[in-house]
């Protein structure tokens, strides 16, 4: 059950996105950054942990697990660093993926060439 929760919540905020695109004039960008916002609101409220309790790893995969992360680290540095933590913990979580995301890019950019 919990593969179908997964692919159904992921779906939902796929199907989402494509709506918001389709329906507005939003750029791709747009939407995302309003996703990025909507997961780190939801995880302030502690609401983001409860949908992956039940969803599982499907709710890893959108986007709104990028602000997740970032507002989850941030918090929990808060907790223990003060106002400073929030900045350091805002990357922890999330350097890795970050970090991933250059290094392939530049690897793909040296083999590969854009068309005209």
């Amino acid at each position: 059950m919990i593969y179908l929760n997964s692919f159904l919540f992921a779906g939902f905020v796929s199907m989402l996105g494509q709506w918001i695109l389709d329906n507005t004039k939003l750029t791709p960008g747009h939407i995302t950054s309003i996703f990025v916002v909507v997961g780190s609101f939801l995880d302030t409220f502690s609401i983001y942990d409860q949908i992956i309790a039940h969803v599982g790893a499907g709710a890893l995969v959108p986007i709104t697990s990028f602000g997740h992360s970032l507002i989850h680290g941030a918090l929990e540095k808060a907790s223990e660093m003060g106002v400073m933590g929030l900045l350091m913990g805002m990357f922890d979580l999330t350097a890795s993926g970050i970090t991933a995301a250059i290094v392939f890019t530049f690897i793909f950019a040296l083999f590969f060439r854009p068309k005209n």
